[in-house]
């Protein structure tokens, strides 16, 4: 097999902003996938549904995931530095089924965190040729950045159907289910996580220009300030791009936060956030509002505008309203390096007796910390994370080893404590503190991690039938 990825291309990077979706074809014989067909047949007779076991049951599956076109779809969505979640589960549709509701996932190992730049995707893989009588997986395209069921359903379903070997690539917000299943034949579809490591510096794919308007084909843009930020986050841009909007706009802008229409204030956000400076006073007010909506769109908003509003942000991770200090958390997060200056306020809110600024503030410490590593001393902040790998909330532990792991070898002295995490009694946690093993990559840590991994490999050769 050729290993060389084959990344997308501009427009294919394009459509997955826009639609939250991309399918590529593994061209392996019929064979192999039939034959992982038969495994899984083996395994529901058996022993039933094995969810993360699935992949050590039948390593033939790794090939698809390692497959030259489903890497470079990968390395061109997440990075190259991607790494395959633990959580991995076989979706069986059996014969007559009536289907699911269309749904969001909620995060393995975390509370339901919905953010817009994509860092988690979902793989679906088919085993065996899906007509649309077998009841596919279908998606609402677009959809990612919708909460509500109301605005996700005004987009058109999308049946994935496809032949064996076709694996569908997808936004982890993307709304989906899976069809009714009208035909005499089974249907197995394995879904896989995967989850960025670094933050964007440079576009992964077969970029051919920067300029988000040089790709339009003239269709209707629906939210053009939305897909075009993404698309300069996937370039490296940094926030805080001015759009000309006049101040009388803002006002109005502003108003559009509290709309009854989700799509209305997706695009009221993400103009105000392109605004600059002078947005930033009337966002101030909009981010203390009692209102869960309204400070969820004025974070988005801030967090857009970069720089400028760095100091409102820290400011608020010091308000009485622990919601306030957890929607400041969760802006300058995703802001990056812009917000390296809230390092230290974000260290403190590491501690905050709220857990939800606790998440969000360490979060905040792997994504902006990994971006000035280079630059800033951040052993309080590998501190602080060590410590929360001991909080009360095994999402603050999750995501306090994630953030470990992206800051590779300077959270060594975090060793210690990433070992004992990998008795964890929550299997995600484990799997982030392995990660962090892994990625700090010390003589230390890679020992810590094989004697782990060799106490704890599961042997799919054993059965009962084979105990030796």
């Amino acid at each position: 097999m050729n290993n060389q990825a084959r990344q997308l291309t501009d427009k294919e990077m394009r459509d997955f902003i826009i639609n939250g979706y991309v399918k590529v074809k593994v061209d392996a014989p019929p064979s192999f996938h039939e034959n992982v067909y038969q495994q899984l047949d083996a395994m529901f007779e058996g022993t039933g549904n094995l969810g993360n076991n699935v992949l050590p049951l039948i390593p033939d599956i790794q090939e698809v995931f390692d497959h030259p076109v489903v890497h470079g779809a990968m390395q061109s969505v997440l990075g190259e530095n991607y790494a395959m979640h633990s959580h991995r589960y076989c979706h069986f549709n059996q014969q007559g089924s009536e289907g699911q509701n269309f749904h969001k996932d909620s995060y393995e190992g975390d509370e339901q965190i919905r953010r817009h730049r994509c860092r988690w995707t979902m793989a679906f893989y088919y085993p065996q040729d899906v007509t649309e009588d077998m009841g596919p997986t279908a998606v609402l395209p677009g959809s990612q950045y919708y909460e509500t069921g109301e605005s996700a359903h005004e987009q058109p379903d999308l049946a994935l159907t496809g032949e064996a070997g076709t694996v569908t690539i997808v936004h982890y917000d993307l709304w989906h289910r899976a069809m009714p299943n009208q035909s005499d034949k089974k249907r197995y579809m394995l879904k896989f996580l995967f989850i960025r490591l670094d933050e964007p510096k440079t576009p992964i794919w077969q970029q051919t220009t920067d300029d988000w308007h040089a790709l339009s084909n003239g269709e209707k843009s629906e939210h053009p300030e939305l897909w075009e930020s993404l698309w300069d986050w996937y370039n490296g841009k940094q926030n805080g791009t001015s759009n000309g909007v006049s101040q009388t706009e803002v006002d109005t802008l502003i108003g559009a936060l509290n709309s009854t229409h989700e799509r209305e204030r997706l695009n009221a956000t993400y103009r105000l956030g392109r605004v600059g400076v002078p947005a930033v006073p009337l966002l101030k007010q909009a981010l203390y509002s009692r209102s869960d909506t309204i400070r969820e769109y004025a974070g988005y908003a801030l967090s857009l505008t970069g720089a400028s509003a760095v100091p409102t942000l820290i400011d608020a991770l010091q308000a009485t309203d622990a919601s306030v200090r957890a929607s400041a958390a969760f802006a300058l997060a995703d802001m990056g390096k812009v917000a390296q200056e809230a390092l230290p306020a974000l260290t403190h809110a590491a501690q905050d007796d709220s857990e939800w600024v606790r998440r969000h503030a360490t979060e905040g410490l792997g994504l902006i910390g990994q971006q000035v590593s280079e630059e800033m001393d951040l052993s309080e902040v590998i501190a602080v994370l060590t410590t929360r790998l001991q909080d009360n909330y095994h999402w603050v532990r999750d995501n306090a080893a994630r953030s470990l792991a992206k800051l590779g070898t300077l959270a060594a002295p975090a060793i210690p404590r990433l070992v004992a995490q990998l008795e964890d009694e929550n299997r995600y946690v484990r799997f982030h503190a392995a990660l962090a093993l892994k990625e700090i990559k010390t003589p230390e840590a890679q020992d810590a991690l094989f004697n782990h991994l060799f106490a704890s490999r599961w042997c799919a050769l054993t059965t009962n039938d084979t105990p030796y």
